[in-house]
């Protein structure tokens, strides 16, 4: 998966999940300030990343990241290669 398809996820989950057009969010669009997140908001884009692209987010992690930008970048970061966890909750292969 590309930064782009990445982004694309993102935009989409916080889209659906606090009504937003999805033009309106962009990379360096902050969760909380911008679109009026609130903590489980936060905790369900966490959940769909580590759902879709296998990585594991820690809360101290995830308070860290403020910022659309910031999540692409960790998925980037941590391996995000698209593989969908399996049924044990594993990441694929």
């Amino acid at each position: 998966m590309s930064r782009d398809d990445v982004l694309a996820l993102i935009r989409s989950h916080l889209a659906d999940e606090l009504e937003l057009d999805p033009a309106r969010i962009e990379p360096g669009t902050r969760f909380k300030e911008d679109l009026d997140a609130d903590s489980l908001d936060l905790y369900t884009l966490v959940q769909e990343l580590e759902d879709t692209y296998g990585v594991r987010i820690s809360d101290e992690q995830a308070a860290g990241i403020l910022t659309v930008g910031q999540a692409v970048d960790f998925v980037a970061a941590h391996g995000a290669t698209g593989a969908v966890g399996g049924a044990d909750g594993e990441p694929g292969p």
